[in-house]
């Protein structure tokens, strides 16, 4: 059924994108013909439609991975800087949630740790709907933060490091072997902000893989069921994501070289001060609105690195 929906979405595409060069080549012909200026302008405009529809269109050409179409499980994590890149990583988890409400995707936030005086430590979180995990695992890596820093009483010019991990969501987590012999399962009280349930019963989750060392928490959902279901499903996926690492020897292709939270291992750089700039190390590419970035538009980034990677 998914397939099914993914090929029907696919004819929908290009039903529309007929309709719409139909309708562009009427308002041409009236334009020319009758030397209507309106004709005209609404053939500009369909014109630039397509040339959206058409741009988009290109990026699913690039999304032909094995796992490209999956739903992706994410993971945030605030490296050197203290508070200060607790706080970025906060601002980059807002930045993910916001891009996937652009694309009509639907996310939740699993797991969150907050950090000691502002920010978050880590977050997980899952991002559904079709390419999910093509699009975002091409924001994996370190992203480092440059800018006058609020919690400095001297106002110092401060750079922060935190980093994202993404693998794809397994569509069944039965056909990944787990001896349940081999898992640490404990339970605690959730955290965060207050409401029925929260704070008052032992129904967060953290699951250890003993062999591989894997740990999943998740504290979103109300009962400590439904946390233990969406935590052994987060782990069936990572557990997949390492076998499949090991089956192809190229590291890169799931998740990318590892590298430390720190000076030298970013993919992009978010400079606030003394000047405006966001720029991707891998593709080059520089966007002078960090404030539209950070607020989910990364898509132009988005298509470069697949560019990139096609041309490799």
């Amino acid at each position: 059924m998914a397939e099914l929906a993914g090929l029907e979405d696919d004819v929908r595409t290009f039903e529309r994108l007929v309709v719409r060069h139909d309708e562009a080549q009427t308002y041409d012909a009236l334009a020319r013909e009758e030397q209507d200026q309106e004709s005209y302008v609404e053939a500009v405009r369909a014109l630039d439609e397509l040339e959206v529809q058409l741009s988009e269109l290109e990026i699913r050409t690039l999304l032909s991975g094995e796992y490209d179409e999956h739903d992706a499980i994410a993971s945030l994590h605030a490296g050197e800087g203290g508070t200060e890149s607790c706080d970025w990583a906060a601002m980059l988890l807002r930045m993910y949630l916001r891009w996937a409400e652009r694309r009509g995707f639907e996310a939740q936030v699993l797991d969150l740790q907050p950090g000691e005086e502002a920010g978050i430590k880590q977050a997980t979180f899952t991002v559904k709907g079709r390419f999910a995990y093509g699009l975002l695992s091409t924001e994996k890596g370190v992203h480092r933060l440059v800018r006058m820093s609020p919690f400095d009483s001297s106002n110092r010019r401060h750079t922060s490091f935190a980093s994202l991990d993404v693998i794809p969501a397994v569509e069944d987590e039965a056909e990944v072997p787990i001896d349940p012999s081999d898992l640490r399962i404990d339970v605690y009280r959730s955290g965060g902000p207050g409401g029925q349930s929260v704070n008052t019963t032992d129904s967060a989750v953290r699951i250890t893989h003993l062999p591989t060392n894997i740990v999943v928490a998740v504290q979103n959902e109300r009962s400590q069921l439904q946390n233990r279901a969406v935590a052994m499903k987060i782990l069936a996926s990572r557990l997949a994501d390492l076998a499949n690492q090991e089956r192809q020897k190229e590291l890169e292709e799931l998740r990318g070289e590892q590298m430390e939270i720190g000076f030298g291992s970013q993919i992009r750089s978010y400079v606030l001060h003394p000047y405006q700039q966001v720029k991707d190390r891998r593709t080059e590419v520089e966007v002078g609105n960090p404030d539209a970035v950070l607020d989910g538009d990364i898509d132009v980034f988005i298509a470069a690195e697949l560019r990139r990677r096609r041309a490799r």
